[in-house]
């Protein structure tokens, strides 16, 4: 006799062995029949574990130690390859157990990688750093039926200060730009004024010549005038 076992979709169901059977039966969100005392039944999690590799003062390509702290979403693959593949590896551990061996693969990557890259490529380049350390990562992970959903660095942190150092240099660049441009503004200003300043006066200029040929001219033509009845008179 027997009984049925099941099982939800986040979970897959192993039954092993059976009467006269050596083969192992695999379902996900299923149910499977088990043989009392000669059927092994056992169940592996599915679901998304959170993985918190760190590396403590790990020395990057400048020989600045640093420590760093990723964040990584990654669960056994239900596909019946790696399922057996997952099942070889961790079947009958707990899942502290799983999360510990992803942990230790993770964690080498990580310090690898970071060993070949600058402090401001580390700083600056995060994102770029964390697809690095997944691409690299996955390849291994794979082999014991995981698949890494997404890595990101969470923290990177220093006890030499070298970090509170090119911050102060980046803010003191950020504020000396700012200064320039500003400078740069006041003096643009300046031109303009004083541009606006000279085509005004060149208009007054220009207008005031005007007026005064004008007046010439009308002198002229008054004096013409009195001239002219002037010799009339005589």
């Amino acid at each position: 006799m027997g009984n049925v076992h099941t099982t939800g979709p986040d979970k897959a169901l192993f039954v092993t062995g059976g009467c006269g059977q050596s083969s192992r039966t695999v379902v996900v969100g299923d149910w499977a029949w088990a043989w009392w005392f000669v059927s092994d039944v056992q169940k592996l999690s599915l679901r998304i574990m959170t993985i918190t590799p760190r590396c403590d003062n790990v020395e990057t390509s400048q020989g600045v130690p640093l420590t760093v702290t990723g964040v990584a979403q990654v669960k056994i693959m239900n596909d019946p390859k790696f399922l057996n593949v997952a099942a070889e590896q961790f079947l009958g551990r707990s899942e502290d157990d799983i999360k510990d061996a992803i942990d230790q693969t993770l964690e080498g990557h990580l310090r690898a990688i970071l060993g070949t890259l600058t402090v401001e490529q580390v700083y600056q380049d995060r994102d770029v750093f964390a697809k690095a350390v997944r691409e690299v990562a996955s390849p291994d992970v794979g082999k014991m039926g995981i698949a890494i959903l997404s890595f990101t660095i969470k923290d990177v942190n220093d006890q030499v200060e070298y970090l509170e150092s090119l911050g102060k240099a980046q803010t003191s660049s950020v504020k000396r730009d700012a200064d320039i441009g500003v400078a740069q503004a006041n003096r643009d200003a300046g031109i303009r004024s004083a541009e606006c300043q000279k085509s005004a006066m060149d208009v007054k200029f220009s207008t005031d010549s005007k007026i005064e040929e004008q007046q010439t001219w009308d002198f002229k033509l008054l004096a013409g005038y009195f001239d002219t009845e002037v010799n009339t008179s005589e």
